[in-house]
């Protein structure tokens, strides 16, 4: 709290396990937050808190969750919508055997994606799967064929929108997925502890330690983000396309370009009094007025991270 205390606005990083306690003390400390931690709570819980104290909070300001529901929130506005896809991975630019991975976040985040379930909508129905289920191969033309699989990115989008067809997948090099679904059916990511030597510890704590060393992003690792996003209508279909590369100028990882800009860029709109609206905000809402759109798309084209419409 203390260190919070004179600042204008907050920016909640914190790891995914503690991401939504750390909101709710931002929010009950008067502070206008933007947050891109990545919890399984539903943030409107605390909507009616935030409102209560006069706080602005965007959550879930990131790539994706983020631009992706930016991007949807502007269109939603404008057309009747069907179907909606984000393919999303960040990648290393360097394919090393076996794990192919290279983690630039923290890792116990990391595999809660591999084992979180998938919630989508098919048909209106909202559906519930397995993590690393309906894999698909995509091809890129920078990156070539890469495996797609349901991961659990959809979030506030399952509350605030009304179209038939949603989902969101995860992008990894292809081969990935099996090693994962060993690792999960084995029982390495399991949270429930076991006993070893007297001492009781969970499987996921030691698969996190033993991952991270491989996963850690080294100063000669390079990495590359890629998004795809497919928006169908009656007549019309839109596709945004983002590929990202490591900063060598200002050695800055794709993923922190891409997630970090996106929430410095949301920070602004809020600190030059562009968005103001008491309450939990997820970018769908930030997306809808065609002047925050274009703020935040320009703010991250002068950074040389450009979405790339068709």
């Amino acid at each position: 709290i203390q260190v919070i205390k004179n600042s204008d606005l907050v920016i909640n990083a914190v790891p995914g396990f503690m991401g939504f306690k750390t909101l709710k003390t931002i929010i009950l400390e008067k502070k206008n937050v933007v947050d891109i931690a990545f919890y399984p709570e539903n943030p409107f819980e605390l909507d009616e808190l935030a409102k209560q104290n006069n706080v602005t909070a965007i959550v879930d300001a990131g790539l994706a969750p983020g631009m992706s529901n930016l991007i949807l929130g502007y269109y939603n506005e404008r057309m009747k919508i069907k179907n909606f896809i984000c393919y999303v991975g960040g990648l290393p630019r360097k394919r090393i055997w076996p794990l192919e991975y290279k983690a630039v976040f923290s890792p116990v985040d990391v595999i809660e994606e591999y084992t979180r379930p998938a919630r989508l909508v098919q048909n209106g129905q909202v559906l519930v799967k397995e993590a690393l289920s309906d894999i698909e191969f995509i091809n890129f033309e920078e990156l070539g064929t890469l495996e797609a699989w349901n991961s659990d990115g959809l979030r506030t989008l399952l509350y605030t929108m009304s179209i038939p067809n949603m989902a969101e997948k995860t992008l990894r090099y292809p081969g990935t997925t099996e090693y994962l679904k060993v690792l999960k059916t084995l029982g390495f990511f399991s949270k429930e502890k076991i006993s070893i030597n007297n001492s009781q510890i969970s499987p996921l704590e030691i698969s996190a330690k033993l991952l991270e060393k491989h996963w850690q992003f080294t100063e000669n690792d390079r990495d590359i983000t890629i998004m795809k996003i497919i928006i169908e209508g009656e007549n019309k279909k839109i596709e945004y396309n983002l590929i990202d590369y490591y900063d060598e100028k200002t050695q800055t990882t794709s993923m922190a370009r891409t997630t970090g800009y996106t929430a410095t860029a949301m920070a602004n709109l809020i600190l030059q009094n562009k968005y103001r609206n008491y309450g939990i905000n997820p970018p769908e809402f930030v997306g809808k007025e065609e002047e925050n759109f274009n703020f935040i798309l320009n703010y991250l084209a002068e950074r040389n991270v450009t979405y790339r419409k068709s």
